[in-house]
């Protein structure tokens, strides 16, 4: 006690105060969870033991159980945050082949953070809601939130960004935009689920500071901002504790500081206990009844689980089955999944999600100068919607690159060829036992592409080229070996660049790649990511000129991989275990994959994740967090900022002096300079998405909430604000920032 007495003198010494962590988290709104406790409270006590326990793990394969007796309807779970999934086989992953179920291909994860709107987010959990009703869906799995750690993360194109504030921003317009249409969220995966390689068994290896300002904000702003009705534990572990039994991330974090009454399911295959995982605060076991089917009756009986922890579990779920109305029958899946309001949210996500990296001179395509157009590459015509491990989606349909372009075209005049360029070999074809010769075929192919697009492009006027990664290469279940693009891709382009040097280059990509060569071979460069249905047409519509290119990049794109955190540290990859596989593929071999995969990650960089790192290390990137270039020009002037006893204000005034209505991301970050702690050189703090006409200037305001400058203390265990100077910084991206004023944060 003295000890704890004399650390807190010390501290408010230096300025610094500790807030409380213990409180439940309250909301602005009336929680829907909690409207209906006596009536849940009065089905509990007539229910036996069985009944209770039925509801506690898979029914089908997305699916958990009601209670038939009383009409309360089962919990259907919709697959996938950037679609619903087809209907399948109930126990199987085998399609039913309805003519009904084809729906909306939501722009994935990362194309929704570059747009870095949170009207963008709340449209997009809108459009999700929409689609899952007509389905019969309760339960939409999604949003995938986790922070985008290593640039060769499989699943980086599914998550938001490296950012905690930009990821917990989206992930609440993204659930109050289903929640508040009468679907419910599942954030997706709580928690440091950072990396594929080895997720089944790998444990993180955190600091308390790390896993409280970088991996956690996304998921606690959901729940406390947003109210969201479900979690899904991760695969891995932290701490050396499974997520889903981790009695410090479910009960005491998640349930006892931030007030979440919703359920907590886990990743398909992610349970491995019974009565840890029970008193370790996971509600559902999916996709089975292994450890909470006739298991947990047992334990319950035994004693050894008591029966107050199944009741508040079944509460969770009845209160979350009674805040989602069922989908009537007649309703459910009686008309087409993707309907003209979910394809037009489709396409303003994808027209503001497209980033502007380099443009010298070639854009807009100028119809006067240009007359025939040569169309370069394998991802001009190839479908994103499907491919890989993991969630995908039937789409009604999706606009190509290519067909966007000759839709936007047409009557111009101008004359568009296609050539593939070169092709990616699909997991599908791979035979380990004819590798050398699948391995000289693929190359004797791409050979001859190559030779037809570098002919064609001589002929032409203008070079479009349309490349990047795929689903194949991007996946769930496996980190990417390296940033390279695959297929010879760089080659290709410096043989097409010598043959025709007006190369405009568009990377479709959910994750960084290495640009280094394709940046000094391109006048132009866009990246497009994996945009969905309409991403054909928004990308046409910037290449065109109709938009002017708005979107910002949600994480850094660095020069060379050695240059990223846990790949400078040589902390990733970890040795992996021979044979080891994938949780997900191995869910039929579980007790031999339990058994044997043991592997620690550890989190050397602790909070330097992403821009934090190269800002603070002085480490160059080839392109920063936030870079995002327009069709026109903003100008920053004006910088205000007055802290107050609960917000710094900030304003400050964006013109757009260019000749082009356009919408830009203005954002503030904030450094400590001065500080006795360790920090980031800068944080960003606040962001807002602007439209301004040619000509038209705005006064933009922005108040950042005190509690969002504080940071997290080790020594004490809770959130600590600094006294003292600060300096608050505004512009277009982390590595621009003309504004600057200084301001005195008070206790």
């Amino acid at each position: 006690m003295k000890h704890s007495i004399l650390t807190l003198t010390l501290m408010a010494g230096m300025g610094i105060t500790l807030t409380a962590c213990q409180q439940p988290a309250s909301t602005e709104k009336p929680n829907p969870l909690l409207a209906h406790e006596d009536e849940i409270t009065e089905i509990i006590s007539g229910m036996s033991l069985e009944e209770k326990v039925n509801m506690l793990h898979a029914k089908h394969m997305f699916s958990s159980a009601g209670i038939e007796r009383l009409n309360i309807a089962d919990i259907e779970y919709a697959d996938g945050p950037f679609g619903i999934r087809e209907e399948m086989e109930p126990d199987s992953w085998m399609p039913l082949g309805w003519a009904t179920d084809s729906a909306t291909f939501f722009p994935t994860g990362s194309a929704l953070a570059a747009t870095w709107s949170e009207d963008m987010a709340y449209q997009y959990g809108k459009g999700m809601a929409a689609e899952a009703y007509l389905r019969g869906k309760d339960m939409i799995l999604g949003p995938a939130m986790n922070i985008q750690r290593i640039p060769t993360g499989g699943r980086t194109y599914e998550y938001l960004s490296e950012d905690p504030l930009l990821s917990g921003a989206l992930a609440v317009g993204y659930t109050l935009g289903a929640q508040d249409n009468g679907r419910a969220v599942c954030l997706k995966h709580y928690a440091v689920n950072s990396q594929e390689n080895m997720r089944g068994f790998v444990n993180a290896v955190v600091s308390e500071r790390a896993l409280r300002e970088i991996y956690l904000p996304p998921f606690e702003a959901a729940v406390k901002e947003a109210n969201a009705y479900g979690v899904m534990a991760a695969y891995n572990k932290v701490a050396g504790d499974w997520c889903s039994e981790n009695d410090r991330l479910l009960n005491k974090i998640l349930r006892d500081e931030w007030g979440f009454r919703g359920i907590v399911i886990s990743d398909w295959g992610g349970t491995h206990s019974t009565v840890k995982a029970a008193l370790g605060g996971l509600d559902v076991e999916m996709p089975n009844d292994r450890y909470f089917g006739q298991a947990l009756i047992d334990s319950v009986n035994a004693g050894v689980v008591p029966m107050t922890v199944i009741d508040q579990k079944v509460r969770n779920l009845l209160r979350v089955r009674f805040a989602v109305d069922p989908v009537p029958a007649d309703v459910a899946n009686k008309q087409m999944t993707s309907q003209p309001p979910q394809q037009k949210i489709a396409y303003e996500v994808a027209s503001r999600s497209i980033v502007l990296l380099k443009n010298e001179g070639l854009l807009p395509i100028d119809a006067q100068k240009v007359k025939t157009i040569a169309v370069i590459g394998d991802n001009a015509t190839r479908r994103m919607s499907q491919g890989g491990v993991g969630a995908g989606v039937k789409a009604l349909y999706e606009i190509t690159p290519l067909q966007g372009l000759q839709k936007a075209l047409e009557g111009t005049g101008i004359t568009l060829k296609h050539a593939q360029g070169y092709m990616v070999p699909s997991r599908m074809r791979r035979n380990a036992k004819n590798a050398a010769a699948q391995a000289k075929e693929v190359k004797a192919t791409n050979k001859k592409l190559a030779k037809e697009a570098v002919a064609l492009a001589k002929e032409a006027d203008l070079v479009i080229f349309v490349g990047g990664d795929n689903r194949e290469v991007e996946t769930e279940g496996s980190d990417r070996k390296n940033i390279d693009l695959p297929a010879g891709q760089d080659e290709l382009i410096k043989a097409i660049a010598q043959a025709n040097p007006n190369l405009v280059t568009v990377m479709v990509v959910g994750a960084p790649v290495d640009l280094r060569t394709v940046n000094s071979c391109t006048k132009s460069l866009l990246i497009s990511w994996f945009n969905g249905s309409e991403g054909g047409h928004a990308l046409a519509d910037v290449l065109t000129g109709k938009i002017s290119p708005s979107g910002k990049l949600p994480f850094t794109f660095p020069a060379k991989l050695e240059d990223s955190p846990a790949y400078s540290l040589g902390v990733y990859p970890q040795k992996e275990p021979a044979k080891s596989g994938d949780v997900f593929v191995n869910l039929v071999n579980r007790d031999k994959f339990e058994a044997e995969m043991k592997a620690d990650a550890d989190y050397a960089e602790g909070i330097f994740v992403g821009y934090r790192w190269y800002t603070t290390k002085q480490v160059k990137p080839l392109y920063p967090f936030g870079y995002g270039l327009s069709y026109t020009q903003f100008q920053y002037s004006d910088l205000q900022a007055k802290p107050g006893k609960d917000v710094v204000e900030v304003s400050f005034t964006l013109s757009n002096t260019g000749n082009m209505d356009a919408e830009e991301v203005a954002q503030v970050y904030i450094a400590r300079p001065q500080s006795a702690i360790e920090r980031p050189a800068i944080e960003l703090k606040g962001f807002k998405r602007i439209a301004l006409k040619k000509g038209e200037s705005q006064t933009v305001t922005l108040s950042i909430p005190m509690e969002k400058l504080r940071h997290w203390d080790e020594a004490q265990g809770g959130w600590a604000l600094e006294a003292g100077p600060a300096v608050v910084y505004a512009g277009c991206s982390s590595d621009n920032l003309p504004l600057k004023a200084e301001i005195t944060l008070a206790r």
